[in-house]
């Protein structure tokens, strides 16, 4: 296993493989991964996908940025170091996820392109969808439903992605969903529409 550390010998013999997990739960698993800018819509994208898939039958889980910084990550700050290791524990987590077969779901701002790359490297590139949530940095500043920009604007927050912080727009995402230009339910919808069909597993497959 590359770059496994010395002394660490994963198990790997005997264990229940993805595929029988998958063909159980009749089901591809992989990771649908959702970023853009604060306020954009992506929590609200994400927990409303999770509950249509479930309802479809999908065994899911979703991993939301502030949900993660809250437990797992809530050693992190928001430096580059700390955003990089924030992705990358998420990528691992959401990697073992679909070693088990499921749908994971994952929320979180990726401001680079770098950070999305690195997401994708862990997960591999055959798991990983990437979803841009596209809005625009004066209408998620209008919506700014945590509060988030009018604090920025008061320097009570620094390194504000999309204030004083980059944020690189997609080069090869896999879908782009405008919630700036159109309304929630018909994102959403658009999303299901792309989702469906690559998680569905075939009767006997």
């Amino acid at each position: 296993m590359p770059g496994t550390p010395k002394n660490i010998h994963p198990v790997v013999a005997g264990v229940v493989s993805r595929s029988e997990k998958e063909s159980r739960l009749r089901q591809h698993a992989k990771v649908l991964w959702l970023y853009g800018l604060s306020g954009s819509g992506k929590s609200t994208l994400a927990t409303g996908l999770e509950r249509r898939l479930a309802a479809d039958g999908f065994t899911t889980h979703l991993l939301d940025g502030d949900n993660v910084r809250s437990g797992l990550n809530g050693d992190l700050g928001f430096s580059d170091e700390d955003r990089a290791e924030n992705i990358r524990r998420v990528a691992e987590v959401a990697r073992l996820f679909v070693q088990a077969g499921i749908v994971v779901i994952c929320s979180f701002i990726t401001p680079t392109r770098a950070l999305r790359d690195l997401a994708r490297r862990i997960v591999g590139a055959d798991d990983f969808f990437e979803i841009h949530v596209d809005a625009s940095l004066e209408a998620c500043a209008r919506r700014d439903p945590k509060g988030l920009y009018a604090k920025a604007d008061r320097g009570e927050i620094r390194q504000f992605t999309g204030r004083d912080a980059p944020f690189e727009p997609p080069v090869r995402a896999d879908l782009v969903v405008n919630t700036e230009g159109e309304p929630p339910d018909e994102s959403l919808d658009r999303l299901l529409a792309f989702a469906r069909p690559r998680l569905r597993r075939p009767p006997g497959a």
